[in-house]
């Protein structure tokens, strides 16, 4: 199936949810989209939260993931684009989501500088 340039330019999301294992796109012209959430590795690696926590961008024109850093456009969903996401940028941020923010683990504590020790209590 090919989509026209005046189809994709008119499509706007209204509504957006993660079914299974597919991302699922409500359309404001009453179509759904449905697409595998492997196509955009941000997701599928995000949890529940994460991925609920979504915003439409330009009135419906793409969907942004906050805690993913991750946007999607719905002319790409109506072309059937993937991610486009190079493979070490994408090994670049799950690194980033283990190690956390300046230097804090996934747990949110801050790591010791190398060489220190935990002191014992007094």
């Amino acid at each position: 199936m090919t989509t026209s340039a005046s189809e994709t330019g008119a499509a706007r999301a209204s509504g957006v949810r993660i079914v299974r294992e597919e991302l699922v796109v409500d359309l404001a012209d009453g179509r759904t989209l449905a697409v595998p959430i492997d196509w955009f590795p941000r997701l599928l690696q995000g949890s529940s939260k994460e991925r609920s926590n979504w915003r439409l961008m330009g009135s419906g024109v793409g969907i942004h993931w906050p805690d993913l850093d991750e946007d999607v456009s719905v002319e790409g969903l109506l072309a059937g684009r993937r991610s486009g996401e190079s493979r070490a940028s994408f090994e670049r941020w799950l690194s980033s989501r283990t190690r956390g923010p300046r230097g804090a683990t996934a747990s949110g504590k801050a790591r010791r500088p190398r060489g220190t020790r935990r002191r014992p209590p007094a």
